[in-house]
């Protein structure tokens, strides 16, 4: 984002749509680009559309580029930035008709990352991701630089013939130290798991309200605006869902064509997702009815080879923004694409303990006993421990004690134990 005092980048927005594809999708495409510049602190001061088949060479008709050109000359922008996904020559082409520098819409994503990356982990994703894009494109740079000799070309610095084996080496450097990264995570999962912590991971389409839904869960103050990705990375709280601990993680929203290499890139995020007892998917429900459904697609399209075994939670979020009657259609109408739904506000605090109860109901299982053990110093003791460690139903304490509580396996096998040497 922009500095203080700073003036906004300006930018001129690009896109061609497939011949008979649906107005509709173009312009939620369109609008999407909207946001991921405004995301990008540029100002938008121009648009232009064009329908028709892919152009090999400039991916716009030559007669579309000319006319875009002159809205360049004219407006005079900073970028132009393409909703399509653009081939270096055509980068290079349309860059040289309109002498401007021209990006598309992943490059738009990876300088949105490169802004939001605080922690060394997520820079280092930021830099693998940005390493996958350029690597199938660096023959074609090279080749490029050699023909016109033209060493600041897209801003990549001097080329030489060993740069794609530097990119492919630095990438290997970064994947080990992301490994071992994330063995530490797995590590702590690990740890949290046997503390009797279950893992609750909030997922969703960027900008549907992940992060204020988590600050209203856990009453902390994390970054969240009504921007795309917010979130680059997880951060855990603990949550008490009637009577249990567990640890709600907020993550990185999902996208349309988010490309393989970008997934790659964030799986030890993603990873939090994955990994978890229990997914919140969480959906806009005041946005129209095909907008969600398609964002709901794109969720499942994401994470549902990983997520088989793992209880799922559709949060219909801003519930307060539309009528009972629209919401209620909603539910109905996306049901297929929305296992056990709940609708919320994140905003004011509505449906929470629908929502607690919801996720309750797929935590691990605990079990349940009943522990009787006469009146001592280490009995209150013992006590005040399985209050700590459990859920406890009821406690009396008439004819020595006795105690009705709720946890897992370990702790259960631990205090019989302890009954044992207090009998």
């Amino acid at each position: 984002m922009q500095e203080p005092g700073m003036s906004m980048m300006r930018a001129i927005l690009v896109k061609r749509n497939e011949p008979r594809s649906e107005d509709e999708k173009n312009e939620l495409q369109m609008n999407e680009l909207r946001e991921l510049a405004g995301a990008a602190g540029y100002e938008i001061i121009g648009e232009l559309t064009q329908t028709r088949h892919p152009d090999r060479k400039y991916h716009l008709g030559r007669g579309k580029v000319e006319e875009l050109a002159q809205i360049v000359a004219d407006l005079r922008p900073d970028k132009v930035i393409f909703h399509n996904p653009l081939t270096t020559m055509q980068i290079y082409n349309i860059s040289e008709t309109c002498r401007c520098e021209t990006i598309d819409k992943f490059q738009l994503i990876l300088e949105i990352f490169a802004t939001r990356a605080t922690t060394h982990r997520s820079k280092l994703q930021v830099e693998l991701a940005r390493l996958e894009y350029e690597l199938p494109r660096a023959r074609a740079v090279i080749s490029l630089l050699k023909k016109d000799e033209r060493p600041g070309f897209m801003g990549l610095g001097g080329y030489e013939d060993s740069y794609a084996q530097d990119v492919k080496n630095r990438m290997i450097r970064i994947r080990k130290e992301l490994e071992t990264i994330q063995k530490d995570n797995e590590t702590l999962r690990a740890h949290r798991h046997s503390r009797g912590f279950s893992l609750v991971a909030l997922a969703g389409y960027t900008n549907a309200g992940k992060s204020t839904l988590f600050n209203a869960l856990v009453d902390e103050a994390v970054e969240s605006k009504d921007m795309l990705f917010t979130t680059l990375l997880p951060t855990t709280r603990s949550l008490n869902v009637q009577g249990r601990d567990v640890l709600l993680t907020d993550t990185v929203g999902f996208i349309e064509d988010l490309p393989h290499w970008m997934v790659d890139a964030f799986r030890s995020t993603l990873d939090e997702i994955f990994l978890a007892d229990v997914v919140l998917l969480v959906v806009d429900s005041s946005e129209p009815l095909e907008l969600i459904r398609k964002k709901l697609l794109v969720c499942h399209e994401t994470m549902w080879d990983q997520l088989q075994d793992v209880g799922i939670v559709t949060v219909f979020n801003k519930m307060d923004m539309i009528s009972e009657e629209e919401l209620q259609e909603r539910m109905l109408s996306l049901g297929y694409l929305a296992p056990d739904p709940v609708a919320v506000s994140a905003r004011t605090g509505m449906g929470f303990d629908e929502l607690k109860a919801s996720i309750h109901d797929l935590l691990p299982e605990w079990k349940r006993i009943t522990l009787s053990f006469p009146m001592s110093e280490e009995a209150m003791s013992l006590v005040a421990w399985i209050f700590e460690e459990g859920v406890v139903h009821s406690v009396n304490y008439e004819d020595g004690i006795s105690i009705d509580l709720e946890a897992r396996d370990k702790i259960i096998n631990k205090a019989i134990s302890l009954v044992k040497t207090l009998s």
